[in-house]
């Protein structure tokens, strides 16, 4: 359909139309039957008695699955009659008058069919189409046609359909893994239902089964709560509506979890865990669904008797008829406890589909691995999580049919568990099998590949226990490691990798890579460069899969620079020293401003606040600061930023070399102005709070702030250190999502407890 578009010629529309339905809320079925039918009959008032025209619902309206805040999709259908255009004007404007998002077109019979016939998605939609006001008669012949055309098409229009709908996934992503899908459009999701509908309407294969029918009445019932709680037509959840939704569908926690004198908490997290669930179901059928059109497609292609080839693809498997089956020496044979393992790993390698009937079998004959696992096991688990893309597809289907759990029990604890910090776009079971699969990515760079693969898909183990989830999660990743067969010296050192897995990126953005203090403290955690290589890849992976918030060419610029003076000190036994200042900023006259692609580098003569006038300027153009460094050489002050953007376009290189300039030499005005646009900017969030690090630097005690993220912070902290007489000689700016943890380094020794607190009472006043 063609959305519409106010014009002037609204003055033609009726005045006294009646009202539509309005506040009919509630969620569930009979509630979206009540919005139904309630703008069933406005519309058949707003419609004239007229032979040789009707008025056809599609879309939400068509199947009775209207949201509280969903659209109209209406088609006006005529048999050419006079008049046509001014009686869809009079129909249309009271919609939009009411204030109803709309979306329309006037057709006859055999334009709209002929619309049907080049567009699927339209095809489609006339599947769910129904008779709302008018000739029903001509909405009949329209239905029965439309259908009929469609059974005898489908299979040929599948393909088109497939690669559309591929298309929208990769756009939306899968339902069942994202922390904030989109429960129409994601893969999973709402729309996808209507493809089973259509498949099942074409007669391949019975797609809407129970469970399938099940999975989609909650999803239209989350949609109804996301709804009823925004107040407006949405589709995506978001997290901060989870726990609201969740309480308007009346999930709780268990009793055993209940809040503060026995009340019930409603959880966000078991309805994440419910919609997942629910996705995966969907995905699950529509999958089974392709897969059925695609065999009736090539039986057909084939035609006569031909029967589909076999042909072995690994030991006890075999592709038959493009799907993965066990051989028939492997049924008969005494069940080998590492065979899902080998069909799983073949499926990966492979990128070919496992046969339902041999996923069923593998789940009800397969025995349990033992502990240590066999070789052949432990080998088609690297197979299998090195396969790259064909890692994602296998793995879900081996967990749609259960085998995951009983290759690794601690499965069914992260499967959908939801991750809360703002960066990660999935949850925990799709996050640790990405990062498998990102690792694959970097297996030549390391000496050890499969223990690389195997604390990636390990890293997170310890996600949703109490307690540290790095620390926690290393003796039970070293315990599975164990398990799998690994030697201990290997499993103790999966169980390291897992406890550091966040080193690298921790200290790369929070810590003065110049300090030798800095690497020293590094290496000694490491102990040698295998380690070292290993957690450099492991944290690329980790990052890549996490989201696009989670890197970035700075981080890892970073990243790497402390993995090569790390490397030397392992390698020669010597810290490196710190890199040269830039000639150009020791010599000539002062100031001198430097401004590179993601660096400003800035020479003036030595005067406190001077970092803080720097950062402030900053500010001023809209340029976040990163890292900023303040030293001391022949008297004069050096102090380098490396910036980026706050909102995605530079500033102009000759305003802001001038303000810097005019700011070092301490004009007032740029200072006045800086102060404006700094304390205008403040943020709001959770409280903040202050920590301090003793031993973590060579010269300097550490104050680490940790806040809501706001333009013009790092300034105000810095501003308010200077006057409390603390001296500043670097910072590190680290953002997690709306979130900031900046770590200030303060030379001298460490403060005692009432300069401490003074510290801290003006730090926190400054955000």
């Amino acid at each position: 359909m063609t959305p519409s578009t106010r014009s002037a010629a609204s003055d033609t529309a009726p005045t006294d139309a009646p009202a539509p339905v309005d506040g009919v809320g509630g969620i569930g079925e009979a509630a979206r039957a009540r919005r139904a039918d309630g703008h069933d009959a406005w519309l058949r008032s707003l419609l004239p008695a007229r032979d040789g025209i009707a008025l056809v619902a599609v879309g939400g309206l068509g199947r009775r699955q209207c949201a509280p805040h969903g659209d109209l999709d209406l088609v006006l259908l005529h048999d050419r009659v006079p008049g046509v255009d001014e009686l869809a004007a009079s129909l249309w404007y009271p919609i939009w008058d009411a204030g109803v998002r709309l979306d329309h077109s006037v057709r006859t019979v055999t334009e709209a069919l002929a619309v049907a016939e080049d567009d699927v998605k339209v095809a489609l939609s006339l599947l769910d189409a129904r008779f709302v006001a008018g000739d029903r008669g001509l909405v009949d012949h329209l239905l029965r046609t439309a259908v009929d055309h469609w059974r005898r098409t489908a299979v040929r229009r599948l393909p088109v359909l497939r690669e559309i709908t591929e298309t929208r996934w990769r756009t939306h992503g899968e339902l069942a893994f994202l922390l904030e899908g989109d429960l129409k459009e994601a893969a999973g999701g709402l729309r996808d239902v209507g493809i089973l509908r259509a498949i099942a309407t074409a007669g391949v294969t019975d797609a809407l089964r129970p469970a399938v029918h099940a999975a989609h009445l909650r999803l239209l019932d989350t949609r109804d709560a996301l709804h009823e709680q925004v107040g407006r037509r949405v589709d995506r959840l978001l997290a901060q509506e989870r726990d609201a939704v969740a309480r308007l569908l009346g999930l709780r926690r268990p009793a055993s979890e209940t809040g503060p004198d026995g009340v019930a908490v409603h959880d966000g997290d078991a309805l994440l865990r419910r919609v997942a669930g629910d996705a995966r179901t969907v995905s699950h059928a529509l999958d089974d669904a392709w897969r059925a059109a695609d065999r009736l497609r090539t039986g057909r292609r084939r035609g006569g008797d031909d029967r589909p080839v076999r042909r072995p693809v690994a030991r006890d498997v075999v592709e038959h008829d493009g799907e993965l089956v066990l051989a028939r020496t492997a049924i008969g044979a005494r069940p080998d406890p590492s065979l899902s393992l080998r069909v799983a790993a073949a499926a990966a390698t492979t990128r070919l589909p496992i046969a339902r009937a041999t996923c069923e079998w593998l789940a009800a004959y397969c025995p349990p691995l033992p502990a240590p696992w066999p070789p052949a096991a432990r080998a088609a688990l690297t197979t299998l999580l090195g396969a790259g893309a064909g890692l994602l597809p296998a793995w879900e289907t081996c967990d749609r049919y259960g085998l995951i759990d009983g290759w690794l029990p601690e499965w069914t604890r992260m499967r959908s568990l939801p991750q809360h910090n703002p960066v990660h776009r999935f949850t925990l079971d799709r996050h640790l099998v990405q990062t498998a699969y990102e690792a694959s990515r970097h297996t030549r760079d390391v000496d050890r590949p499969d223990l690389l693969l195997l604390a990636a898909f390990l890293h997170d183990i310890g996600k949703g226990l109490p307690g540290d989830h790095s620390v926690v999660g290393a003796p039970i990743a070293e315990e599975v490691a164990a398990r799998i067969g690994l030697p201990a010296a290997e499993a103790a050192l999966i169980g390291t990798l897992v406890r550091l897995h966040l080193l690298l990126p921790d200290v790369a953005t929070r810590r003065d890579l110049s300090d030798p203090k800095t690497v020293a403290g590094v290496a000694e955690q490491v102990g040698d460069t295998t380690t070292l290589d290993l957690l450099h890849a492991l944290t690329r992976a980790d990052a890549a899969a996490t989201g696009p918030a989670a890197w970035s060419d700075w981080k890892g610029r970073l990243i790497a620079e402390l993995v090569g003076r790390v490397r030397t000190a392992l390698d020669t036994g010597v810290v490196p020293p710190p890199p040269a200042p830039d000639p150009a900023l020791v010599a000539g006259p002062l100031p001198v401003v430097h401004l590179g692609e993601d660096r400003v580098s800035v020479a003036a003569a030595d005067r406190r606040g001077l970092l803080a006038t720097v950062a402030g300027c900053l500010a001023l153009h809209r340029l976040e600061v990163l890292a900023a460094d303040a030293t001391t050489v022949d008297g004069r002050a050096l102090v380098e930023c490396r910036v980026q953007p706050r909102y995605g376009l530079g500033p102009d290189p000759i305003a802001l070399s001038t303000d810097l300039r005019r700011a070092v030499n301490g004009d007032v005005s740029v200072t006045q102005r800086l102060r404006g646009r700094a304390l205008a900017a403040r943020g709001a969030g959770a409280a903040p709070r202050v920590v301090w690090h003793r031993e973590a630097a060579t010269d300097a005690v550490l104050l680490e702030l940790r806040a809501a993220d706001a333009a013009g912070l790092l300034y105000r902290v810095t501003c308010a250190l200077d006057e409390a007489g603390a001296q500043v000689r670097a910072a590190r700016i680290s953002t997690l999502g709306g979130d900031v943890v900046d770590v200030f380094y303060l030379v001298g020794g460490w403060p005692g407890d009432a300069e401490r607190a003074r510290l801290e009472a003006a730090v926190l006043g400054a955000v």
